[in-house]
């Protein structure tokens, strides 16, 4: 199979994640702040941390990563939503809102990836 069509199917499996968390989010949490967009930027950044630790960099895990984290996380986490859920937050003069959804996705999204670093050492050892 060839890498684009990996990277093409975990894409689109992670579109569809996201897509059913943004769901599961509104459904549980309403739409007053963009909890869905922060969840799967916190998750999917805790689990690129985990599978970038876990799967080797050698030949046989080149498919596998570019499955996972180019395919299925790129589609899952979305900064792009992010930022576009940022501006809107701003734009309805909730500056409190804005002003914490951009610094707690960021260093929700930081301390995911080391958190996930670390689980994988923990595991790898």
């Amino acid at each position: 199979m060839s890498r684009t069509i990996i990277v093409f199917l975990g894409g689109g499996l992670g579109s569809a994640l996201r897509y059913w968390v943004g769901l599961q989010a509104v459904q549980q949490l309403g739409t007053s702040w963009p909890y869905g967009t922060f969840l799967v930027n916190a998750i999917g950044c805790t689990i690129m941390g985990l599978v970038f630790r876990l799967v080797p960099v050698a030949t046989e895990g080149v498919d596998l990563r570019l499955l996972l984290m180019t395919g299925v996380l790129g589609g899952f986490t979305t900064f792009s939503a992010f930022a576009l859920d940022a501006a809107q937050l701003w734009m309805r003069q909730d500056t409190q809102g804005a002003i914490s959804y951009v610094i707690g996705s960021v260093a929700c999204s930081l301390v995911g990836v080391a958190l996930g670093l670390w689980i994988g050492k923990v595991i790898a050892t």
